[in-house]
């Protein structure tokens, strides 16, 4: 079986190091860069199966390096930064990283991490499908989202929670089990994650349209209705 490529974007060359050994350890290749404008270039002339982002990087900020990668690769990307406030991390995961790590980690919670967005890369692969909700159409195959017809510009994750709440339609999903679904893993206490994200989706889906796709059951959850 070849072992999967892994590009390590860390300024912190001690951090750097210690993840680049333990992940060889576990079998994967990897390849470090301590440079944000370095490492986009890598990106671009080289094939992944995974880039480790720290946010804070010199030359380019992980933010924008994620943004320009999501511009030609769905590449999965695990950003790891120091900052843990919310905004940080919807920030990162706007930008089309897949999963945010916060520092210090354990090896263990990064490895398992890995695991699942790899996992969610060969599921999105072997499920081409095309969902439709009045008028709502989801072209799994394309990534795209359109209303009547007309395309929805939405980042990577609202794409994901917005494609599990239709896949789901009239079932009231709690917010731990989209926790668990679209980000891959449990962000134990930080269930807000998701209100903020489903108020992307109502701005760019229900009050564009002016259609009510997304319910709320307060205390419980959010679902999609099927009239």
């Amino acid at each position: 079986m070849e072992r999967k490529k892994i590009l390590l974007i860390e300024d912190e060359v001690k951090l750097a190091r210690f993840v680049e050994l333990e992940l060889r350890y576990e079998g994967y290749d990897v390849t470090v860069c301590h440079d944000g404008r370095e490492g986009l270039q890598m990106i671009t002339d080289h094939a992944f199966d995974m880039i480790l982002l720290d946010l804070m990087l010199p030359g380019l900020t992980g933010i924008e390096i994620c943004r320009r990668v999501r511009k030609f690769s769905d590449v999965p990307i695990i950003m790891l930064t120091a900052k843990d406030e919310i905004m940080d991390k919807v920030a990162g995961l706007d930008s089309g990283a897949d999963d945010y790590l916060t520092k210090p980690f354990a090896i263990e919670e990064l490895l398992a991490r890995m695991r699942v967005a790899f996992k969610h890369v060969h599921a999105g692969s072997t499920k081409k499908v095309h969902l439709e909700v009045q008028g709502l159409e989801i072209d799994t195959d394309k990534r795209m989202v359109t209303v009547d017809g007309t395309v929805v510009d939405l980042t990577k994750k609202e794409y994901e929670l917005l494609l599990y709440l239709v896949q789901n339609k009239n079932i009231v999903l709690s917010r731990e089990q989209i926790l668990n679904e679209v980000w891959g893993y449990s962000y134990i206490g930080e269930t807000n994650v998701v209100d903020v994200y489903i108020r992307y989706l109502r701005s760019k889906i229900d009050e564009a349209f002016q259609r009510k796709y997304i319910h709320t059951i307060r205390g419980v959850g959010y679902y999609v209705k099927d009239e």
